[in-house]
């Protein structure tokens, strides 16, 4: 029997127009990058921002501009650790159906735990495999050089995912320091950690042991934490609460390993995470 999880009320009154503003402003930063580099880390904000706001009004991910947002911000998020991580002057980066030229950046303010986790989100599902072992290459001295506010389970989580994805020794260790390094005991904000930061790490598991039942319960409780630390009042309209991009990210690391996807919601695009748009147009 399949779960059923709306979404938390949300309004869509100015929702074209805001849209087309985003897309305005994300296509102006994009544009420029070839001559400032360095405005990737805006570029990947308001990218990411975009593709969440298109499920506002198209929460399957059914339309083209939809799929079209969530790959330019696919492409962004993993040229700001390509720019980053080139040992040469300049790295060629597709961005929103264009091939541009870009400026070795090296570390930025940008560059950072989190910009990593989001791109490997948007890489994984986009179903971009050269990508994600890029990014699953990224070194984590890199990271740690702008690391001064993100705590020990960022790396922990990033470490377990390299090593998921490449196939790298101890990753049941690796992630069991992740899951006890959110323990509520020891975090800043145990709230945004233990309903959002958590969740994908119990995902995976559940994947790594091939735990259908466990998975389903496991990807219900996401999505419900997920609504309730968005349902807030202080962050109820805020356009990452349209799509629990983690739990999605790794529900499609479930589809492709042949785990059922039981659980339908407004926060998981059903057309993303079945792969329907990938290979419509050159990424």
């Amino acid at each position: 029997m399949v779960s059923i999880i709306p979404r938390h009320p949300f309004p869509t009154g100015n929702a074209e127009e805001g849209l087309a503003v985003l897309q305005e402003n994300a296509q102006e930063l994009i544009d420029g990058l070839e001559a400032d580099s360095t405005d990737l880390g805006d570029a990947q904000r308001i990218t990411l921002t975009l593709a969440h706001s298109r499920c506002l009004l198209d929460p399957r991910a059914a339309i083209f501009p939809t799929w079209d947002a969530w790959a330019t911000a696919m492409q962004v998020g993993s040229a700001v650790f390509a720019a980053a991580t080139t040992v040469e002057e300049q790295v060629q980066c597709r961005i929103a159906h264009k091939d541009r030229t870009l400026q070795a950046t090296g570390p930025q303010w940008y560059v950072t735990p989190g910009a990593w986790i989001n791109a490997f989100y948007l890489a994984v599902v986009c179903r971009e495999r050269d990508r994600i072992t890029a990014l699953s290459q990224v070194p984590m001295s890199l990271l740690r050089e702008n690391g001064s506010r993100f705590e020990e389970y960022h790396y922990a989580w990033i470490d377990t995912l390299q090593t998921y994805w490449l196939g790298g020794p101890d990753l049941g260790q690796k992630l069991v320091a992740a899951v006890d390094a959110t323990d509520p005991q020891v975090v800043a904000d145990p709230e945004t950690v233990g309903k959002l930061l958590y969740p994908p790490m119990e995902l995976l598991h559940r994947i790594i042991r091939k735990d259908q039942a466990g998975f389903t319960q496991a990807l219900t409780n996401a999505l419900q934490w997920h609504k309730e630390y968005w349902s807030e009042e202080s962050r109820s309209v805020q356009a990452p609460g349209l799509v629990a991009l983690a739990p999605l990210a790794i529900a499609c690391f479930a589809h492709d390993a042949g785990i059922s996807i039981e659980v339908e919601s407004e926060y998981l695009p059903a057309v993303l995470i079945k792969r329907n748009w990938c290979g419509e147009f050159p990424t």
